[in-house]
């Protein structure tokens, strides 16, 4: 019977002692990234073939079950983006295939699991010795940067370094959750809270809310957020989140998680 007592007991210890590393260790709060993660910012699959795209700054995979096209591997080249819509199409090619890859922002319903993807992907590839191209259909979307998935506390606003009396109780700062691209956090006076819309090169915070407390006089919180709704480019570094857009740099943040 004791050696029963002392096997449960040592169980116990074991379960607690994982369920307390994991706690430490964060658990499930932030997204099992890598650098391998930044390589790719865009990723899209069909079906009736099986098939997928990478796209990243140095190079785009093609991947499917169609004889002869099980993996090709082409340069990175920029996008020629249309004028009237957010389409993007990649124009690619090496010693052995070329391909056209439009990306379309337009849900698009997965025709095998049913699931909504923000983009529409539309392939047509051909290898050099065949006469006909191959045209294959499917969804995707843009892979945020892992990298922003912190909190964020303000260090700078406008150009200019900001102090806890230039807000009702304490410093803003906004909790970024990347994986299901939304935020949330405290503007300086109300609590606030969001959307990112995440392209290669493009940061916005959207749908911005927040509570409806009266802020006294001075405060910058109408600054604060004003500046993230203006926001269209970031850059991180150093533990600093930069927000940016073609007018110069709105806000600096300092990384505490």
């Amino acid at each position: 019977m004791k050696k029963i007592l002392s096997i449960l007991l040592l169980s116990i210890f074991i379960i607690s002692c994982k369920t307390t590393a994991n706690k430490e260790s964060g658990g499930t709060t932030s997204p099992s990234s890598t650098e391998e993660d930044l390589k790719y910012y865009f990723k899209g699959t069909g079906n009736e073939p099986f098939w997928g795209i990478k796209i990243g700054n140095e190079e785009i995979v093609f991947t499917s079950l169609i004889p002869g096209k099980e993996k090709i591997t082409f340069p990175a080249v920029e996008a020629i983006k249309a004028m009237d819509a957010n389409v993007k199409m990649y124009k690619v090619n090496n010693e052995t295939t070329s391909a056209t890859i439009t990306i379309q922002q337009l849900d698009c319903q997965d025709s095998m699991s049913g699931s909504i993807s923000p983009y529409s992907v539309k392939v047509e590839i051909k290898n050099n010795s065949e006469l006909e191209t191959k045209k294959l259909s499917g969804c995707g979307k843009y892979l945020t940067d892992y990298r922003l998935h912190d909190i964020w506390v303000l260090e700078e606003l406008n150009g200019y370094k900001v102090f806890a009396t230039d807000f009702q109780k304490e410093m803003p700062r906004i909790e970024i959750n990347s994986a299901e691209n939304r935020f949330s956090g405290y503007g300086g006076c109300n609590a606030i809270s969001g959307s990112i819309f995440y392209e290669k090169d493009l940061l916005r915070f959207t749908k911005v809310i927040s509570t409806l407390m009266a802020c006294p006089q001075g405060n910058k919180e109408g600054e604060f957020t004003k500046a993230l709704q203006s926001t269209t480019t970031y850059s991180i570094g150093n533990n600093q989140l930069i927000l940016s857009n073609p007018s110069g740099k709105l806000a600096v943040f300092k990384k505490v998680d």
